[in-house]
């Protein structure tokens, strides 16, 4: 009989105690301290020339700011469709009777370089491959990159929340 009158007590002992609420825990994954991790998306026109020897060297904007994991990809402008943009990521190759043509990239944390490549005589291209030709670049946190089909624009741009885009002089 004692022992069915201590189990009472100390359920009410053991319901009664409360404690100091402890430390905040880590922030979550979407930033550090409660600041916001987001990409960055910066666009550029540019032209290719016998003078640049048909590669273009853009530093990034003082306002973007790339760390190590971060991803970068480009896109290049093929056309417009209703008054919508039709992007497609780099690298891009164009077939010709006479061969190929490549528009590539690669970066660094600090710039990105555009550039020709291919088998067809790339001084010869009209104008219009090589002149004028913009491009569009994504800074994606490593992060948010590997839930991203980063070859569809659209995604990724929904993806960062990114509503402005940053553009850059003619090079």
């Amino acid at each position: 009989m004692k022992k069915l009158l201590l189990i009472p007590i100390i359920s009410l002992f053991i319901i009664s105690c409360v404690s100091e609420i402890g430390p905040p825990g880590p922030p979550g994954q979407d930033g550090i301290d409660g600041i916001n991790i987001l990409g960055q998306i910066f666009e550029a026109q540019v032209d290719f020339t016998a003078d640049n020897d048909f590669e273009v060297f853009i530093e990034f904007p003082s306002q973007i700011e790339v760390f190590d994991t971060d991803v970068v990809i480009a896109y290049i402008l093929v056309g417009v469709d209703n008054g919508v943009d039709i992007w497609e990521p780099l690298p891009q190759t164009l077939f010709f009777e006479d061969g190929i043509l490549l528009y590539g990239y690669n970066y660094t944390f600090n710039d990105i370089v555009f550039f020709l490549d291919g088998t067809v005589s790339i001084p010869d291209l009209n104008p219009e491959l090589t002149q004028d030709i913009i491009f569009r670049v994504a800074i994606i946190p490593a992060d948010e990159a590997k839930s991203v089909d980063t070859n569809n624009l659209k995604e990724v741009m929904n993806a960062l929340h990114n509503k402005e885009i940053i553009k850059l002089n003619e090079f």
